[in-house]
């Protein structure tokens, strides 16, 4: 671990003083600014570079640090990025003090950012090109970041396939990630060659493979799900009811705006589900009081918001909003299941309301099933596989249950064949005698 310079410690103190910072906690932030200077100096990252952040704030999540601690770190790592930003205004680009090599001290050296940030952007760009969902966006970056950790900061021109294979059979040897996962990475680095390095991996040969095994998925009886919807609070029930009687991801059910229900004809029409792909389900009739309810909830809140001074509107996808300039502010558009508090927009003095956040849901569902006291494991997953386990239960067509899941290929429904009880006659008999 490196010992920083007295010199930098007590400008930071000063630093920590200025921002108003609690006394009581100046030895963390300078705990947190050791250990990100230590980081860059260990994995040769560049100092007072967003992307060294990143790569710190993913080391720290991999370390299991709350939220909370990770969040004092990075904003003890900002307030450094802003006071060596501050000296080098005032003063000449002079920071021997804070970046300097000192083989007595062991303080950092500086280091040019080796062009990642440019690449991490274009990468961005290249995904929004494509329509790919937020989640998707989110889930390659965090890839290439980690593998750009992997790599120590090397320069993305000199990257080679070998570095891919180095990468993934370090995932499954050492990280001992599951198949999809590794998957996932492999899928999300040769999305990063091909479209933002311009480069072909080749034969990805000689990797080692996380083995892959036949997940069998969790499947709750009806009494066990009226049981778990029992224990929950409004719209969190309503929520779960959607998951299981439509089928629904949870990203589909959370994203439904006002404008997918159609009670008169009973449908329910997903727009944007996963793949960017549209499908309807119908809806369960025995839901109907409860969505009106939902329904004249969503247009209070509206009306609410809409006496807001600084009221937006609603979030809205791509261009839309620049094609309907109207949209944000009308009832058709509004979340089903609208946040509990506006999101102020960065930089822009107004607000927005969001849609409910996935952790309160899953935070909900987690409590109701330790309050039901199953001895089953329950996401918000379980209610779609029970949903398609029930209806093959049912004697339903798989080909029309494939449908209702929105699933590409047939065998992927087949996953819930092994989720029901036998029922083959094993006594030899002859069709005419049936």
């Amino acid at each position: 671990m490196i010992i920083l310079p007295k010199a930098l410690l007590y400008k930071y103190d000063k630093w920590l003083v200025n921002e108003r910072i609690d006394p009581a906690s100046h030895s963390e932030y300078k705990k947190w600014l050791r250990y990100y200077l230590d980081f860059c100096k260990k994995h040769s990252h560049p100092y007072l570079d967003s992307i060294s952040l990143d790569l710190f704030a993913t080391k720290l999540a991999s370390k299991a640090q709350s939220t909370l601690q990770i969040s004092q770190a990075l904003n003890a790592v900002n307030l450094y990025f802003s006071m060596a930003s501050s000296s080098a205004t005032a003063q000449a680009p002079n920071r021997n003090h804070v970046l300097t090599s000192n083989a007595q001290t062991g303080a950092p050296t500086d280091r040019k950012s080796s062009g990642w940030g440019d690449e991490l952007t274009k990468l961005a760009q290249e995904i929004q090109l494509r329509h790919y969902s937020p989640k998707t966006l989110s889930n390659y970056s965090s890839w290439v970041k980690k593998f750009c950790t992997f790599t120590q900061t090397k320069d993305p021109a000199l990257l080679v396939t070998e570095d891919v294979k180095s990468f993934l059979t370090w995932l499954a040897t050492e990280r001992k990630v599951a198949a999809s996962t590794q998957n996932q990475a492999f899928n999300a680095l040769l999305f990063f060659y091909r479209h933002v390095l311009g480069k072909e991996f080749g034969k990805v040969e000689g990797v080692v493979r996380a083995k892959r095994r036949n997940y069998i998925p969790v499947v709750l009886s009806r009494p066990e799900i009226d049981t778990v919807v029992s224990k929950l609070e409004p719209p969190f029930d309503l929520v779960v009811k959607l998951l299981y009687g439509c089928g629904l991801r949870i990203s589909e059910c959370l994203e439904l705006r006002v404008s997918a229900f159609n009670l008169h004809m009973g449908v329910l029409t997903i727009h944007n589900g996963k793949g960017g792909k549209d499908r309807t389900v119908p809806l369960p009739q025995s839901l109907t009081a409860q969505i009106e309810a939902q329904l004249q909830s969503v247009r209070s809140v509206l009306d609410k918001d809409l006496a807001h001074g600084h009221f937006a509107g609603t979030f809205l996808l791509n261009s839309l909003e620049r094609k309907y300039p109207s949209a944000p502010k009308e009832f058709t558009w509004q979340w089903f299941f609208p946040a509990k508090q506006l999101t102020k927009v960065a930089d822009k003095n107004q607000y927005r309301r969001y849609h409910l956040h996935v952790s309160h849901v899953n935070k909900a569902i987690k409590k109701a099933a330790g309050a039901a006291a199953l001895t089953k494991r329950v996401t918000a997953h379980t209610f779609r596989h029970s949903f398609a386990s029930h209806l093959l239960q049912a004697n339903f067509d798989i080909r029309t249950i494939q449908q209702l899941l929105g699933h590409s290929s047939v065998q992927t429904t087949m996953i819930y064949t092994h989720t029901l009880k036998g029922t083959t006659n094993k006594e030899p008999l002859s069709p005419l005698d049936f």
